[in-house]
């Protein structure tokens, strides 16, 4: 399991462990907060492609699908 720190979620690094459309490399492009702290909506991007997902950051945990930083 990934360990993900919310504040610094931002900006992050991300391996697809399958690629999607072909697309291996993703970076957090947005991050939502609520008034509570807690995110709302998180905004991946395909380093090649530009092209954006909205993800449920806790699937990010999940090492069988996604690694931390790029490999």
């Amino acid at each position: 399991m990934n360990k993900i720190n919310p504040k610094k979620l931002h900006g992050s690094k991300w391996t697809a462990v399958k690629p999607i459309n072909k697309e291996k490399h993703f970076m957090v492009t947005d991050v939502e907060f609520d008034e509570d702290e807690l995110i709302v909506s998180c905004i991946i991007e395909a380093v090649i492609t530009k092209r954006s997902n909205s993800i449920d950051w806790h699937e990010l945990k999940n090492d069988s699908h996604w690694i931390h930083g790029w490999k």
